[in-house]
């Protein structure tokens, strides 16, 4: 696809005019192409994901097309906190790994390591590799997808320079690292790059060890959808039945000039073709595909039709967006799970338009910015004619929102960052709360008490998801006992919502069950904006302990149910000493021992804590946890305080309870922001 000369120097795949300026890849993009093994044509599909943090949600979303990941670590950095990330990602969603090890060439010319010490390298990076593999695995796969360097699983070698080995390709060729080590240090890396090319080593590897959709599929299914396996349709997807019903999902959504939106889809069941009509589940409507293509880069290749098991580009889906579901209308069926990604959004910025003949351009620009990347939350304030973009990180709005929008011409003005915080509770409600309704007519009596913590930790990693529970979910009872919550209780839960549990302890109240919509409308809506300052709540579980209702119906509408519920929740939590929690980040700074003064300085300033310390050849590695508040400009400050040699990446994202003196401030300042007066809240709840 590319020529020999530019193979090591084309970024055929960052083809994106922000990609080619910043040196990063941005955004997730395909390729399907042939490769010969062993004497048979093979169809292989790859995705090229980004590596820095703010981009992850593109990573995750890639994850569920594939069935199969290569693992980039570099040879002198060895496993970095995005090694970790990625890997997680993928075995969240039953996506088998083999490990690349790259710039195997610094190693030589810059660490001038021997033959000895070259496989010691290899091989503490193998062994954590294989660690986070049993860490994050599910128990079945623990040991059979951890990889090895004598059975291939490993390669290694300099992209770009073009070569790449492995033990088996060693084996076969006569090649040992002395080979390697000396033609490296006499430039002789064209020569190498001859005898093992870099393509052919990596693609071989993905043949030999990474499972095709037919093999895949068997256990993939049964993981990223929850419909019922034994069906027909349950059973074409688990065979990858090119003959069965049509069965896929869109990964990723992208505007092209030339054919409005472009949808990509990893079919698992069925074909697409051309002129065909496909149903989106979530959307619950049919569309007409107009185009059907394979990837090439930046190029789309037409085709009549692509059968189960491959990654295709469809133009005509104006409607579907991340994680659709498609079918064919005739055999609907149920959703796949919903694609969740590891981190969420921790920064946000308030955009408004300079000019007012641009705000429905804004929303316009702001509605289709969510669609193509989900892990941008766009929340539209009509009170305050706020328009909030939350993202992964400062770059992430920068790149997808704030440079997008100078490429549309529409001229906007954008808020310094905003923290998000959450709202908590420390104890139990001492006695049950009455919310009376704007009438007089409805009383309600709840309690609020602070989320087991084993569930709450469950729920963050997304092993028990939001859920209204109309019937009994046996497996979900179960997790919950698992995790320390009482049987009883259980049976009572109506509502699993950002976190938060709603159950319903009433006992004989008439008419419950005809209100018992608005309570957790009610419920969702204190949740969303807690009683200290309108910031969600996050692990709280609120009980209805009692109700008196008015005889007649037309007495116990919304505007009665909603009100007095909520004010009845938020003055519980507030019984309940509720408080704020910040968001903080767990990073890793690696700086020259010699520069350390002024990384621990950076720390120290912004309220930070360091967990822990070590030094590898006169490089000290932190880890440092602050927050995301004292955040802002922190990669620009460790630069000038270590002249330049500083740098970070994140870690993971924990929540925690503010410092008492500063909450007093904060809760002003968020208040002031949104406009919320003492006098206007009072007015409010009255």
């Amino acid at each position: 696809m590319i020529s020999q000369e530019l193979a090591g120097k084309q970024l055929m795949m960052d083809f994106d005019k922000q990609e080619q300026e910043r040196g990063i890849t941005i955004y997730a993009a395909n390729v399907s192409m042939v490769h010969e093994y062993h004497g048979k044509d093979y169809l292989i599909n790859l995705i090229d994901t980004p590596g820095h943090v703010d981009f992850g949600g593109d990573v995750t979303r890639a994850m569920r097309a594939v069935d199969g990941v290569v693992v980039l670590a570099d040879a002198v950095e060895g496993c970095m906190p995005q090694t970790e990330t990625v890997i997680r990602q993928a075995l969240k969603e039953r996506v088998r790994p083999v490990l690349f090890i790259n710039k195997t060439d610094r190693l030589i010319k810059e660490l001038k390591l021997t033959p000895e010490q070259m496989q010691e390298r290899f091989k503490n990076i193998i062994t954590e590799v294989n660690l986070l593999i049993h860490k994050f695995a599910e128990d079945e796969y623990k040991d059979k997808w951890t990889v090895n360097v004598n059975d291939g699983s490993v390669a290694f070698g300099s992209a770009t320079k073009k070569w790449a080995i492995s033990i088996p390709v060693m084996q076969k060729k006569g090649i040992t690292f002395k080979d390697i080590i000396e033609m490296t240090e006499k430039e002789k890396e064209n020569e190498l790059s001859e005898k093992s090319p870099l393509h052919a080593v990596v693609l071989d590897m993905i043949i030999h060890h990474l499972p095709n959709p037919l093999v895949a599929q068997k256990y993939r299914i049964p993981k990223i959808w929850p419909g019922d396996i034994h069906s027909d349709i349950g059973k074409d997807m688990v065979t990858c039945n090119p003959e069965g019903s049509l069965a896929g999902i869109v990964t990723k959504i992208y505007p092209d000039p030339h054919a409005g939106y472009v949808a990509t889809v990893r079919i698992f069941s069925g074909k697409i073709e051309k002129g065909q009509e496909v149903y989106l589940v979530n959307r619950l409507k049919s569309e007409r595909v107009q185009q059907v293509s394979i990837y090439k880069g930046q190029q789309r290749v037409q085709m009549d039709e692509v059968l189960a098991g491959n990654i295709v580009g469809i133009v005509g889906l104006k409607d579907a967006s991340s994680g659709e579901t498609v079918c064919s209308p005739d055999s609907p069926m149920p959703g796949f799970e919903a694609i969740k990604h590891i981190f969420e959004p921790v920064v946000t910025k308030a955009i408004e338009p300079k000019h007012p003949k641009d705000l429905s351009k804004l929303i316009e620009f702001l509605k289709k910015t969510s669609r193509e990347d989900p892990t941008l939350q766009i929340k539209i304030n009509e009170e305050t004619g706020e328009y909030l973009v939350s993202g992964l990180g400062e770059l992430h709005i920068n790149a997808k929102v704030e440079n997008k929008l100078k490429d549309e011409g529409i001229e906007v003005d954008i808020s310094p960052p905003i923290v998000i915080y959450r709202e908590g509770l420390k104890s139990v409600t001492p006695q049950a709360t009455e919310g009376k309704s704007p009438n007089k007519h409805n009383r309600f009596y709840l309690i609020a008490a602070p989320l087991e913590k084993e569930v709450y930790d469950a729920m963050k990693r997304g092993e028990i998801g939001d859920t209204e529970i109309k019937k009994k979910d046996q497996g979900l009872v179960e997790t919950l006992v698992k995790y320390g919550m009482d049987r009883d209780e259980i049976k009572k839960i109506k509502m699993i919502y950002n976190r938060n549990v709603f159950i319903d302890a009433t006992h004989g109240v008439h008419a419950i069950l005809e209100i018992m919509e608005m309570v957790k409308e009610a419920f969702k809506e204190a949740m969303d904006e807690g009683p200290l300052a309108r910031e969600p709540c996050s692990g709280v579980k609120v009980m209805l302990v009692d109700a008196k209702l008015h005889e007649d119906a037309i007495h116990r509408g919304p505007a009665q149910v909603i009100p007095a519920v909520r004010r009845a929740i938020r003055n519980a939590m507030i019984g309940g000493k509720s408080f704020i929690l910040e968001p903080k980040q767990i990073i890793r700074i690696d700086v020259p021992t010699e520069e350390l003064s002024g990384a621990m300085k950076e720390v120290n300033n912004r309220r930070g804590q360091i967990i822990e310390m070590s030094e590898e050849r006169g490089t000290t590695i932190i880890k440092a946890k602050l927050p995301v508040a004292e955040m802002f400009g922190f990669n620009s400050s460790l630069k000038s305080s270590t002249g330049g040699k500083g740098f970070f990446w994140l870690i993971d994202i924990v929540y925690e309870p503010l410092p008492k003196e500063l909450e007093t401030k904060v809760v002003n300042h968020i208040k002031q922001r949104k406009g919320i007066s003492d006098a206007k809240e009072e007015e409010e709840e009255e």
